[in-house]
């Protein structure tokens, strides 16, 4: 692994993004981020969809720029793309008419590097990756974790000082990734990467305490570093180890935390207040399949999170969204890690399918205000009837089109199972099933 050095190759200072025109600059994705990345180090960038993760990649690699703040690569600023710096993306990014070989050498000869020494370079890659024997076959001939192999081959093949990595791991399965991740460690703690440091994207949080030497974790709405944590753990670690248990434990508790800058939207983590409440897309069977497994054994109605997680195979970007939800609606208490089921959703998970309804809707209009604000306009009309129109244009006073459209959408949808109001799909209009 290469040694440690006092100066940083890398200094974020005070990077902000936001998007939107003129004095109203829209939607903040990223707030005054600051943090320095060392030789010798991995960092994680850890968070949920929507923290501006990979938006802060993007400003590192150099492809966007920020609205505030600079990045210093070696002490110069970062104006566009910079030699020293290599991305592995998620999704793969080959081109299918390319053969392995000629995808690795892409960049070299991009760069001007001549043909003999380019081929020489990538198939050096090609070996050290793990692909020696495919370097003719093309990307629909192998499989997704050997196309990503050849991913990080050609990163590595212009010998950059920084690897950056964009949820490298989330396309693949779980034991092609478990294999890649652990190729990849041996790799970096051999010292056979021609690499000083890696900084990553993820929002798996074991993912993180496996790999990382400091995990930097952000919250969202918008992005802010909400804590840093360093792991000290020798590689290779172990998931068991109670040290690695108590690293996600912690990690799990951070983000279940409620931050000063999220109070207004207390109890959950949604933004915004009132109508301005962005809500996520749960399905309520989800949210009924979560109250159930937390209220039955071994859990007896209080679950820890990562144990919840496994047991159910979900990713925080999954699970957080459900629990939040039932917190939203006082079916479920959240603290340090943990979820805790009210009286309400004991009632709920030992109720049938008629009293389950009609306590999910009450609770939907005690503590949801668009649902509150529907079902008032309808009992207000002659008709008992409302446009969605009318609602949506409401909430795009508070916040993006594409927030008003997924909000609507789960306040329908819940509403529709609590039997509050009904929808048609047809003519997209809201209305009183039995008005009084």
């Amino acid at each position: 692994m290469p040694d440690a050095t006092t100066a940083p190759l890398l200094f974020i200072d005070r990077v902000s993004q936001s998007y939107g025109r003129g004095a109203d600059k829209g939607a903040v994705v990223l707030d005054n981020i600051s943090l320095t990345l060392n030789e010798g180090e991995i960092v994680g960038l850890l968070g949920r969809s929507g923290c501006g993760k990979s938006t802060l990649l993007r400003i590192v690699s150099g492809l966007n720029r920020p609205s505030a703040g600079e990045v210093l690569y070696r002490g110069e600023t970062v104006s566009g793309p910079v030699d020293g710096v290599a991305m592995v993306f998620q999704s793969f990014a080959l081109f299918p008419w390319l053969t392995v070989l000629a995808n690795v050498e892409l960049g070299l000869r991009a760069k001007g590097v001549p043909e003999e020494e380019a081929r020489k370079r990538a198939l050096q890659a090609i070996d050290i990756i793990g692909l020696d024997g495919f370097e003719n076959a093309y990307p629909k001939e192998i499989s997704g974790g050997m196309r990503q192999r050849v991913g990080f081959a050609r990163a590595l093949v212009v010998a950059p000082s920084i690897l950056l990595m964009d949820e490298p791991f989330s396309a693949l399965d779980v034991l092609t990734a478990e294999t890649l991740r652990t190729d990849l460690l041996d790799l970096w703690v051999e010292g056979r990467m021609p690499i000083k440091s890696i900084l990553m994207v993820t929002h798996n949080i074991e993912e993180a305490v496996l790999m990382c030497d400091r995990i930097i974790v952000l919250s969202s709405n918008p992005g802010r570093i909400a804590a840093e944590i360093r792991v000290s753990l020798q590689h290779p670690r172990n998931r068991l180890d109670p040290e690695f248990r108590r690293l996600v434990d912690q990690i799990y508790g951070l983000m279940t935390r409620r931050h000063d800058m999220a109070k207004a939207a207390a109890p959950g983590a949604f933004p915004g207040l009132g109508l301005g409440m962005a809500l996520p897309t749960v399905s309520t069977n989800t949210l009924a399949g979560m109250i159930e497994e937390v209220a039955a054994p071994p859990y007896d109605g209080k679950a820890d999170l990562p144990a919840l997680a496994d047991s159910l195979q979900l990713e925080i970007d999954d699970l957080f969204p459900v629990a939040e939800t039932l917190q939203l609606l006082r079916f479920a208490e959240l603290a340090e890690g943990d979820i805790k089921l009210t009286p309400a959703g004991k009632r709920f998970a030992e109720s049938g399918v008629d009293q389950r309804k009609k306590l999910f809707g009450d609770h939907l209009l005690a503590y949801v205000p668009l649902a509150q604000r529907i079902r008032r306009v309808l009992d207000e009309r002659p008709t008992h009837h409302a446009p969605a129109t009318r609602f949506r244009e409401e909430l795009e006073d508070y916040m993006s089109e594409a927030y008003a459209e997924t909000t609507l959408k789960s306040v329908t949808t819940w509403g529709r199972y609590g039997e509050i109001f009904a929808y048609d799909e047809s003519t997209q209009a809201f209305s009183l099933e039995n008005p009084q």
